[in-house]
């Protein structure tokens, strides 16, 4: 019934043995200044089995993290507290990439030291951020000026040097959601008058300076991206996506990215709008690699969507918080444990919520 999702793949460098791939999950179990865990380590080994594994999008720089107690790279500290995560899922067999996070307007003045977060242009997020003293309004962007762009760059370049020491298997740039890259995609927030703005050709010049700059340091056939395409995303939108995503998709097609991961939100999106046309279809059109989708699939939707070549593989996010072991889950036809209740642990301290989920072999040794 699912075995589309058991054949193999291999998605530029990387082979993986089954379709089933582990979304990024923001879970908030690194310390304060923003270094893994030893939770973390035991975290993510009990879901190697996973095809692949996309690690929590991690801070590229301070000035790009605005999530309290989520990972960074951009440290010496960080990138060793990094490796026995990456040593831990290897040893059991797994693979796993580094998601690279800049969060733009997203970030809270209380994460920089009063100064505002910076972005494609001076706009505010709608709602309000998390930080350790509650939640509180964001607050309006600063541009980034022309000279800051090569800066920007660098950080990202740095933070991928960091994830190979760090001994990941490849890197996978967070351009979706809201977040840095995004607000310079979409005509609702970039506002520009320069080459970073205007046409969609301008607008995404940030995503292939970064694609770029990734593949430098690990060769196209470990970089891959995420993209958001489908209406609002924590208040960036667009007013002609096929637009923008098409020449999007143009870019990631010269450069030979080894995949692009698209999120796709369902009845229960977390990101906003789902009541807005698909644009997989006309991604594929351009973009001829590996497309891996994403956000609220169960296991026989996704099954069916590997099986009819709408996507190569499925990516599956909240569904791994509470069933380490969803690939023999998936295989077995059996219970996927559900996530009623689960919230107030996802972004919570400690071990509850996090490594204390059973396995089948668990849960059928407790009956």
């Amino acid at each position: 019934m699912h075995e589309p999702l058991f054949q193999p793949i291999r998605l530029g460098a990387i082979d993986l043995p089954n379709r089933i791939i582990m979304a990024p999950l923001t879970r908030g179990r690194a310390d304060a200044d923003s270094v893994p865990t030893d939770i973390m380590v035991e975290y993510y080994r009990q879901r190697a089995s996973a095809g692949l594994i996309i690690s929590e999008a991690t801070g590229i720089s301070r000035e790009g993290l605005g999530w309290p107690c989520a990972p960074g790279i951009w440290s010496d500290e960080q990138t060793e507290a990094w490796k026995p995560v990456t040593e831990a899922v290897h040893s059991a067999g797994g693979r796993i990439i580094l998601q690279l996070w800049h969060m733009g307007r997203i970030v809270h003045p209380y994460f920089l030291g009063g100064e505002p977060p910076v972005s494609s242009s001076a706009t505010r997020a709608p709602g309000q951020a998390h930080t350790p003293a509650g939640k509180q309004d964001f607050a309006t962007a600063r541009p980034l000026r022309l000279d800051e762009m090569p800066r920007l760059v660098a950080d990202y370049a740095l933070a991928a040097e960091n994830a190979k020491k760090a001994g990941f298997d490849g890197v996978q740039l967070h351009a979706a959601n809201g977040y840095l890259i995004d607000q310079f995609l979409r005509d609702g927030t970039n506002l520009r008058e320069d080459e970073y703005g205007g046409s969609p050709q301008n607008r995404v010049r940030l995503l292939r300076e970064v694609t770029e700059c990734l593949i430098a340091v690990w060769g196209k056939d470990r970089v891959s991206v995420r993209l958001s395409p489908n209406g609002d995303s924590q208040g960036v939108d667009d007013s002609n996506p096929a637009a923008v995503f098409g020449e999007a998709a143009r870019v990631l097609e010269e450069l030979g990215v080894s995949f692009v991961e698209l999120r796709q939100p369902g009845p229960d999106g977390t990101f906003g709008a789902t009541d807005v046309p698909k644009q997989d279809g006309m991604f594929r059109k351009i973009y001829t690699g590996p497309v891996v989708l994403n956000s609220d699939y169960t296991a026989q939707e996704a099954a069916d969507d590997v099986a009819s070549g709408r996507a190569d593989a499925i990516s599956f996010g909240r569904p791994y918080i509470s069933n380490p072991d969803l690939v023999e889950r998936i295989a077995k036809g059996a219970h996927i444990n559900p996530n009623k209740g689960v919230p107030v642990t996802w972004y919570f301290p400690g071990e509850v919520g996090y490594i204390d989920y059973p396995t089948l072999a668990e849960e059928a040794a407790t009956v």
